[in-house]
């Protein structure tokens, strides 16, 4: 772990105590929550690149009465072998089912198959969350490194 540094930072008082409220619910030093909020935005400017590593989750809920959609489901997901790692398979009630997979890959190609299984017709609700593998100081954003005046 890099050298700590302290910072001073200017907000408006009403910002400071929403978030110094969010902080207390979520039982996090001010400090704390302030490294998330910057290794998050970093990790969503790394995503921009369609060329970044990913991982992601995709999950797809739909009636699995469609006589045909878990098929083509499966069909889709054997294509993209190489990019789906895991997948898990949830009977939630009678009619609904929660497929979750685990994709790993290029953004673009990432972001691609999930818009393909998350349209197939059927597909009741769909939720995707990619992550980026590679820290920003890895995929070359020196100037993120470079110290601040």
């Amino acid at each position: 772990m890099s050298e700590l540094v302290r910072f001073g930072v200017s907000l408006e008082q009403d910002l400071l105590e929403a978030f110094d409220s969010l902080c207390e619910r979520r039982e996090s030093k001010r400090s704390e929550a302030i490294r998330h909020c910057i290794r998050r935005e970093l990790a969503e400017e790394v995503l921009t690149d369609p060329n970044a590593s990913v991982a992601g989750v995709l999950t797809l809920m739909f009636d699995h009465h469609d006589s045909d959609l878990p098929g083509r489901l499966t069909s889709l997901q054997h294509e993209a072998h190489d990019m789906v790692i895991a997948t898990m398979h949830v009977h939630l009630d009678e009619h609904r089912c929660l497929e979750a997979m685990a994709l790993r890959g290029s953004a673009a190609e990432v972001s691609r198959l999930a818009d393909k299984l998350r349209s197939a017709r059927g597909v009741l609700q769909s939720s995707c969350s990619l992550t980026a593998i590679e820290s920003v100081h890895e995929h070359g954003h020196q100037h993120c490194t470079e110290e601040k005046q």
